[in-house]
C-alpha cells in the first residue's frame, strides 16, 4: 500500500497574520503540522523551526550515513526512533534560537507528524502539544493523539471532575510544547492501516472550530479528491467563525499500483 497527502493553511477570519505551518514530504510518506505561538511574530519562528528540521532530518538521514543527534531507543523501530529524533531535534533548535534573541524568548510550536511504513503497513503518528492526527475508516472517526493541555491533565488525574468545574477549567492551556525545555517528550502512536483509510493532521484552528464527525462527514464526501477534503475543511472553519489560524493534511492509504493525480503532494486551494 502507499499513502498520498494533500495539505492547506489559512490564517482564519480573526488572526493579522499565520503562525501554522506543514510539510509534507512525499517520497518519505511524511506528514507534519505545527501550530507556533509566542509574541512578536516569534510563532511563525518556531512552526518554521519545526517543520524544515523534521524534514531536512527525513532528507539527510535517508541518504548519509550520519550520527543522530540522540540515541537509538532498541525498543521501538527505525521509523519511531527517526520520526521522534527529528522532532526533539528540531525542539533543540528552537530552544536555542529563543535563547539568543530577546524578540524569539518563550516562543514556542506544536507537532504533530504522520510517518508510512508501506513495508511493515504500519502509521507513525508523533506529536507534541495540541495539534491533532485523527483516523477516519467506513464514515467513523478516532482521534489517535491526546492533546497535552490542561483540561486533559485535570481530566486525567481526576476523571469524575464535575461538569462545571469542567467548564470553568481554560480551554487553550497547552503543557507541553517544542522550545519550552531543552528537552522534550514525544508521544508516539502506532496504527495499522486498511485500505480507503483517511488520516488528518490539524491545528487547533480545525479541531476546535469543526466537530469531529463533521470533520468525518467532509473527508468522506472528499475521499477521492484530498485537495477538496483540506479546502473544504479550511472553509467550514472559517464558516465557523475562523477564530483561529487553520492548517489540515489529509493522508490517504491506497493500494500500491493505484493511478494518482500529478498534483499529488501540492498545497490545496480554498473551494469556490
Amino acid at each position: 500500500m502507499k499513502a498520498i497527502g494533500a495539505g492547506l493553511s489559512d490564517v482564519g477570519r480573526q488572526r493579522e497574520h499565520n503562525e501554522d505551518r506543514f510539510v509534507m514530504l512525499p517520497e518519505h510518506s511524511l506528514f507534519v503540522v505545527a501550530d507556533g505561538m509566542g509574541g512578536h511574530r516569534a510563532g511563525d519562528v518556531a512552526s518554521s523551526i519545526a517543520t524544515t528540521e523534521v524534514a531536512e532530518f527525513f532528507k539527510t538521514t535517508m541518504s548519509e550515513d550520519i550520527t543522530w543527534p540522540f540515541p537509538f531507543d532498541a525498543s521501538k523501530t527505525e521509523e519511531e526512533n527517526r520520526l521522534i529524533c527529528g522532532i526533539k531535534l528540531a525542539n533543540r533548535k528552537i530552544y536555542d534560537r529563543a535563547l539568543g534573541s530577546r524578540d524569539l524568548h518563550g516562543m514556542g510550536t506544536t507537532v504533530v507528524g504522520l510517518l508510512y511504513a508501506p513495508k511493515k503497513n504500519q502509521m507513525y503518528v508523533a506529536h507534541v502539544g495540541d495539534s491533532r492526527c485523527y483516523r477516519v475508516r467506513n464514515g467513523g472517526i478516532e482521534q489517535l493523539t491526546r492533546d497535552h493541555s490542561l483540561i486533559n491533565e485535570y481530566l486525567q488525574a481526576m476523571p469524575e471532575l464535575p461538569t462545571e468545574q469542567r467548564d470553568n477549567l481554560p480551554k487553550n492551556v497547552i503543557t507541553r510544547a517544542l522550545g519550552m525545555h531543552d528537552q522534550v517528550q514525544v508521544d508516539m502512536k502506532v496504527d495499522t492501516p486498511h485500505i480507503g483509510d483517511l488520516y488528518v493532521l490539524c491545528s487547533d484552528g480545525l479541531s476546535g472550530m469543526v466537530s469531529d464527525q463533521e470533520i468525518a462527514d467532509i473527508v468522506s464526501t472528499h475521499a477521492d479528491d484530498l485537495e477538496m477534503a483540506v479546502g473544504t475543511l479550511i472553509a467550514r472553519a472559517n464558516e465557523h467563525g475562523g477564530e483561529d489560524n487553520v492548517t489540515a493534511i489529509v493522508v490517504k492509504v491506497l493500494e500500491e499500483g493505484t493511478l494518482i493525480s500529478e498534483s499529488w503532494g501540492n498545497e490545496a486551494t480554498l473551494p469556490g
